[in-house]
């Protein structure tokens, strides 16, 4: 009896089989013949569609092979089917600013679903609506009463000079500076939302913790035990539960002293206590990729145009010139910091930290000649407009002078309701970074290496510089 039952199995395994395949093919291509009228385009192959054409690392002030490809093909507007999804990709600066501006109205965020995973249900990236604007309401809150802050702007000196100040040997030294920059940036966020101080042990446990999270988040997601998503889902679990034993220390001492994030998060009743870790997972998060990859690469682009660098370097000259010997950088200075603000945008621009973000349309979209159909993944671009010609003269060159007068069409940071709150304070740190950096150091970069886009960005060897003290030290 039971070699029949297996005989039986084995003959019906090719029509099961068959079956499996059929559902698969028609389910990956249906979307097609449902939506005749959506932008032209191709789906690739069953399952994987197009994922990992579109996922194939290129520099990040390029678009990439599959960009390129797809917009001589079929246009700025085309579809996919990426991350198991149909897709609508954007690369039209005008459709990009409709969709972040018709947000939770015409779109919704929507990132995949082992993004959620890792990030937890009430990560700012990935709550909708009323919690989203509730959360965001107040990360600008603190954002604008922290950026021209005495205490704040003193922080970033103390840090940015303690951080220099271990390069002076005297002599060349070489150093992989996406670490410097990391450890700048990571000691910045801990002290502005958890007031912690760099030397501190919970501030080292976060930070082995939080790199092992980083490299969850990047990776692929299964979630085996020893696979790098399995142990970054666990170390945001060992994060939280050093985030909560803080908060519940600050409750219990009843201290106020501190004059941080986490002070108006405890005085709030309008977030769960899940929440308010969230938020502090979320702020270090952004604080950290977003400050020390800008700082990255605006010492990336700088090491290769000496007439950009000398134009800076005078600028703050100018700016230490008005001051004394130990006497800080203060919000005015920053406001004369103008050269500085174009080569940051402009390593913003030919950077992209953010390549593109994940939206879903809620209903059927028409813009223009364009239809997106209801519940298809929709990709707006914004390295493909940063690097628009026909909008950025010159739009593979680094030129910081282009953003003299006029503005330009620029998202480096997403856009709508939103755009990332913390985008200010970035740029903030990178300045007062880049004052101390450019009166003390020369530097070169070397060997070979460029920002890679994965799509994440980040610089394959670390970025290896030469640096050397300058004598005459300000």
């Amino acid at each position: 009896m039971m070699s029949m039952m297996v005989g039986e199995l084995v003959l019906a395994a090719p029509a099961i089989l068959l079956s499996l395949l059929l559902t698969l093919v028609m389910s990956h291509f249906l979307p097609l013949l449902l939506n005749p009228k959506a932008p032209r385009g191709s789906f690739g192959w069953p399952l994987v569609g197009e994922t990992l054409r579109f996922l194939t690392p290129h520099a990040s002030n390029t678009l990439g092979s599959f960009l390129d490809d797809h917009c001589s093909r079929y246009g700025r507007v085309f579809k996919s089917h990426l991350f198991c999804t149909p897709t609508i990709v954007s690369c039209d600066q005008e459709l990009n600013h409709f969709i972040l501006q018709n947000e939770e109205k015409l779109f919704q965020c929507s990132y995949p679903k082992p993004i959620h995973g890792i990030l937890g249900k009430s990560s700012m990236l990935v709550v909708l609506g009323e919690d989203h604007k509730r959360l965001r309401t107040l990360a600008l809150a603190l954002v604008t009463s922290t950026k021209l802050k005495p205490s704040y702007l003193g922080d970033i000196e103390k840090i940015a000079l303690h951080i220099v100040g271990s390069w002076h040997h005297g002599k060349a030294s070489n150093i992989t500076f996406c670490d410097e920059a990391r450890k700048f940036a990571f000691s910045m966020i801990v002290k502005q939302v958890l007031g912690l101080s760099p030397e501190e042990p919970v501030t080292a446990m976060i930070l082995e913790d939080f790199l092992t999270f980083m490299k969850g988040l990047i990776s692929f997601p299964l979630r085996i035990p020893g696979t790098p998503y399995a142990r970054a889902v666990q170390a945001r679990e060992r994060i939280s539960s050093t985030v909560k034993g803080i908060i519940e220390e600050r409750r219990i001492t009843g201290s106020c002293k501190k004059d941080d994030f986490l002070k108006v998060l405890l005085s709030t009743n309008e977030l769960s206590d899940e929440e308010k870790v969230s938020f502090v997972l979320d702020s270090l998060l952004g604080g950290y990729e977003t400050t020390s990859l800008l700082i990255s690469m605006v010492v990336y682009f700088l090491g290769q145009t000496a007439t950009d660098l000398d134009l800076v370097k005078r600028e703050h000259e100018g700016i230490r010139s008005t001051k004394g010997k130990e006497e800080c950088l203060s919000s005015e200075d920053y406001k004369k910091m103008e050269y500085t603000q174009h080569v940051i945008n402009e390593a913003l621009r030919c950077g992209n930290i953010v390549k593109f973000v994940h939206r879903k349309a809620l209903k059927d979209v028409r813009y223009k000649e364009y239809l997106i159909p209801s519940g298809w993944k929709v990709l707006p671009v914004f390295s493909s407009v940063h690097l628009n010609p026909s909008l950025h003269g010159n739009a593979q060159q680094f030129q910081p002078r282009r953003w003299e007068g006029t503005s330009k069409k620029f998202t480096p940071f997403g856009g709508g309701p939103r755009l990332c709150p913390g985008s200010e304070l970035a740029k903030v740190e990178a300045a007062f970074f880049l004052h101390h950096l450019v009166l003390n150091f020369r530097w070169k970069i070397d060997g070979d290496d460029v920002p890679m886009a994965y799509p994440y960005v980040e610089f394959p060897r670390g970025l290896p510089i030469e640096i050397e003290p300058i004598c005459s030290e300000s």
